[in-house]
Order: structure tokens, then sequence, then C-alpha cells
């Protein structure tokens, strides 16, 4: 069956996902455990792997954390039986090298007996933390958007391993520099020299230190999250560099509530009064999304997550990350309007493709008026004039207008460039007004259509024209994938009826050449078609008018020829 598919716009999504699988990380406690690093690999591994759709991906640590091949790769449960992490390891490590200026590879390889493609991403400037490395056996892979997001997740990562190589760190130059302190105590007689020499060694390590948390406000800065503690008793807040510049605050000022309210949205100081209000009551996590006003009047949105935890003498304090999330805000609000504008396009589309049924439903109406004028004319001129006559001619000339007007005031409804309007709807009396705009059209390609609409529905809740719209796009389908069949009758069923759940059904049944199985995860792709003057468009807006109702869209062969398409929505109820 040739259909005609859009573009479904998940990507937005998929990536605010996995950027806030990987923010989770820096939201824990600062003073991390020893085995954190791992921790952090785990997630890795599981946020791109169900991410990306990968095969298997795979992390490389350098000098950060001992680990067995199952700890640092993972692979799909679907591909557990083809790949096998020991083997996969030392494959990929092979395919990797040893040359540190090899950063970013991509290629297809042979991975046992499989070809898969390849791709590395280095967690540092050098490769000095390590490097991922995400597989799978899609010819395709990776895409723009893929690549982006495996970007994305490795930045967040390298943040979160920084911070934990440094805590280690910390804590092995602590406990070194102790021993030698207590070592160098008992021999006085030497301890002069000594005690130089850890002064240096004590130097060293608070420049390294320092360079350390240069490192990490860098990244701060470049992936836009702050980090902030707040003890709850003292009232105590400290803040990052990165915090101060997103809420436009010089350093050295002292920061309280109050002062953060200032910076607030009015409309979001109930959402901030609501976090205090949980932070008072011992609430261990919370999470916000809220707005600034910013002095120069520019509007900031930021995501806020934090995590209680309670010091030895029992006193809460909250470890949180903040990130400036307004180019993603706008992001998201650009799409939905590319969104709408490619509705109005799949409408404008379909004008086009209904002018010979328009014409035809017009100049039906308007004949009959001319003959029906000409006839009263006649009439009247008689002697003597045949005045009942003439007035039934009349009526029948203002019926023909009435009839043209009403196929004039549906078109103007069903492709006028308009905002969503929410009323209830009887989906056999929507049904019926776009098969009357498509009969001709119909009856030209020899498609014998047969309608049977359930008595008594209830009525739904949503956008007529969107609607309209969906049955238009289903019939206009139905008919193309008749419009070579010569071996058959081509026959057009719809039907609507009452489901479980409070949901009313319609479906629209053809026999034509269906579709091939292996293309049914496609068939509601955008941009795919089967036609060779098609734009791919029409059932990917259908899908998403669908949803938009809270409702499903699918597709079925049937067990003949041809198939059959349908959509449920939830109906009103009366309470």
């Amino acid at each position: 069956m040739k259909v005609q598919l859009e573009h479904p716009a998940d990507e937005i999504k998929r990536l605010q996902r996995c950027i806030n699988d990987v923010v989770s990380i820096l939201a824990l406690p600062a003073m991390w455990g020893d085995n954190k690093p791992r921790d952090i690999v785990h997630t890795l591994l599981d946020s791109l792997l169900r991410m990306l759709n990968l095969d298997f991906v795979y992390v490389s640590l350098t000098n950060l954390v001992e680990a067995t091949p199952s700890e640092t790769v993972k692979v799909a449960p679907s591909q557990e039986q083809i790949f096998r992490p020991q083997e996969l390891c030392m494959s990929l490590n092979r395919w990797l090298g040893d040359d540190p200026q090899k950063l970013y590879l991509q290629e297809r390889s042979h991975i046992g007996d499989q070809d898969v493609s390849l791709m590395s991403w280095p967690l540092g400037v050098q490769r000095e933390i390590g490097v991922i490395v995400a597989g799978s056996r899609r010819a395709d892979f990776p895409q723009d958007t893929e690549a982006l997001l495996l970007r994305i997740a490795a930045n967040q990562a390298l943040i979160g391993l920084q911070q934990a190589r440094l805590f280690s760190e910390q804590k092995r130059i602590a406990y070194e520099l102790d021993q030698r302190v207590a070592q160098r105590t008992a021999e006085l007689a030497a301890a002069n020299e000594i005690l130089r020499k850890e002064i240096v060694e004590r130097t060293r390590a608070e420049e390294a230190l320092k360079r350390s948390e240069t490192f990490l406000a860098e990244g701060q800065r470049l992936s836009r999250i702050g980090s902030f503690s707040w003890r709850v008793e003292t009232g105590e807040i400290t803040w990052s560099e990165e915090l101060y510049r997103i809420f436009g605050f010089e350093q050295d000022v002292v920061m309280t509530l109050d002062l953060i309210a200032t910076r607030v949205h009015p409309e979001d100081i109930p959402l901030m009064n609501d976090m205090v209000e949980k932070a008072l009551d011992s609430v261990r996590d919370f999470e916000y999304k809220h707005r600034l006003l910013m002095p120069d009047d520019s509007v900031k949105y930021l995501h806020l997550i934090a995590h209680g935890i309670r010091d030895n003498d029992g006193r809460l304090e909250y470890i949180g990350a903040v990130q400036d999330v307004t180019q993603r805000q706008i992001s998201e609000e650009a799409l939905a309007k590319a969104r709408f504008e490619l509705a109005d396009v799949a409408r404008v589309t379909s004008l086009a493709m209904l002018t010979a049924s328009i014409a035809h439903e017009v100049n039906q109406p308007l004949s009959g008026i001319v003959t029906n004028a000409s006839t009263c004319l006649r009439m009247l001129t008689l002697d003597p004039p045949n005045v009942e006559g003439a007035r039934e001619t009349a009526r029948r000339t203002i019926r023909d207008g009435n009839r043209a007007s009403d196929v004039i005031m549906r078109l103007r409804a069903l492709f006028s460039k308009k905002a969503s309007i929410t009323e209830q709807v009887d989906i056999n009396e929507a049904t019926r007004e776009v098969v009357a705009l498509t009969l001709s059209e119909l009856q030209r390609n020899q498609v014998v259509l047969r309608c049977e609409l359930a008595a008594d529905l209830p009525l739904v809740t949503g956008d007529r024209v969107q609607l309209q719209q969906v049955i238009l796009n289903l019939l206009q389908n139905a008919s193309d994938a008749m419009c070579g069949i010569d071996d058959r009758p081509r026959q057009l069923f719809v039907s609507s009826k009452l489901e479980e759940g409070d949901r009313v059904r319609l479906s629209v049944q053809d026999r034509g050449v269906g579709f091939d199985p292996q293309a049914m995860d496609r068939l509601f792709e955008a941009f795919y078609t089967t036609k060779n003057d098609g734009m791919g468009m029409g059932l990917s807006v259908s899908r998403s008018i669908i949803e938009k109702h809270r409702g499903r869209l699918w597709a079925t062969l049937n067990d003949g020829p041809g198939a059959t398409f349908s959509f449920t929505i939830p109906y009103t109820t009366n309470t």
C-alpha cells in the first residue's frame, strides 16, 4: 500500500532524558566513596545503551578504577547471544590502539563475525581519563543526533569522573602526608629537612587541587550547571562560581533565600515557597523547574535537583545542581511551532489533491441554479404566469445555492490556518462531512464506499478540523492504494464503534496493495512515502494529531488484500 508519512520529532525529548540522567550523577554528595567512579560508569553505560538504542557500549578508564569486562561493557539484552563482554573488550582495545592522538574514531569494522559501526569519544583532552566506544550493527549509525547525544553524555560523565578522581587524589595525598608526618615526628633529629620536603609536596598538592577546581569550574561553565549546598538549620548557603553567573550576582555577595527570591520570576515564587516548605519538612530529594526574571527583563529557565544528607550531629544539608536550560526551552518552543506549521502544510497539500472533487461539488448546484432561474423566468412570462411553478422553481434555486454555500464553508474550515480549537465533536458527523468532500473523487477513481457508523456514539473532546484532517488523510491514502487495482473491486469500508476503556474507534479499510510488514516500524516516520509524488507527511501529522488528543493511531494488514488504518480517542463522560 502506498502511504504518506511524517516527522515525529522525539529528538529533543531524548536529549533531555540523556542530559537529566547524567546530571543526576552530579547531584550526589560531594564526598563520594571509593566505588563512586564505578557507579558513574554503570550509569553512563545504561544511559547510552537505552538512549541511543545501541547493541553495546564500552568505557575504558585510565588509572581511575579497577574493573572486570562485565563492569566496563554493556550489551543490549537482544544481543547477549551475539556479543560477549570478554571478547568485546579485547576486540575494542585492538580497534582503539595505543595512539592518544586518535581521539575521535568512526568507522565500520568487524567484531568477531559481526559487521558493526563503531564510534568513539574521548574522556579528556588526550584521553587521559579514558574513552567511550558505542557500537551498533545498523548501517546508518551514528546519525547526527546520536553523535550529539554521545558527546553530551561523555562531557557530563567527564565532569563527574574528574571530580571523583579529584576526591580520590585528595584522600590519597592526605593519607600519605599524615603517615609521613607521624614518622618524621618520631625522628626529631632529621625533622627540619624532612619537614621542608613535606611542605614542598603539600604545596604541589594544593596547586594540583587548585588546578582541578579550576577545571571543574570550567566544566560547569561549559555545561551551564552550577552546584550549591544549603544547611537548613543555620541557613548557610554556598554557591559555585557558575551559579553566581547564572543568577547574575557578584561572588562576594552573601547568599540568602530572600536575595534569591529577588531573581525568581514573580509567577514562580509559589514554587520556591513550596521548595522551602519541603526542605523544612526534611524531604530527602526534590526537583523543580522555574524561571528567573533578570534585571534587563530577560527570562531564564532553570532545572534544579537536590539531595538531602545529614552530618554526624543529625543536621540536614542539601547538595544540589542547577542547570540553565534556557536554550533547550527555546528549542522546544521552536519545535512546537514548526510542528504546527508542518500540519498546515499538510492541509494545504490535501487541498490541491481535492481540486477536481471541489469543482464537481460546486458545479452541480451552480448548474442547478442557472437551470432553475431560466425555468422560473419562462414560467413568469407565460400568459397567464405560472406563479406556483415559478415559486417551486425558486425554492429549488435557493436549495442549490445553500448546497454550494455548504461546500465552500466546509472547505474554508478544513484548510484555514488557525490555532487549535477544542470543542465537543461528533465523530460520525465529522466523518460524513469529509466523505461528502471526497465522494466525487472516490467515484472518479471507481472506488465503492461503504459506511457503517455506530448509532448513539458519545461525543469526543478535541479540534474538529484536525480530526477531519486525519480522516481525510486516511481516505486519500486508501483511495491511492487501490488506484492500480484492476483484478478486484475497489472497495473502501469506513466504520465507527464504541470500544472498552471509554474510547471511540474509527477504521478505514481498503482492498489495495497493503504494505510490506518489514516497513511496519517506518509507516509513521516523517518524509517516508511509497508514492512517486508524495511528501511523506500525512500519516506522521495524523499520528501527532491523534496523540495530542490522548489517542492512538495504528495500521494492520487485512486477512485478504489491503490494509486497515484505525484510531481511538477517549470520549467525553457526563458526570
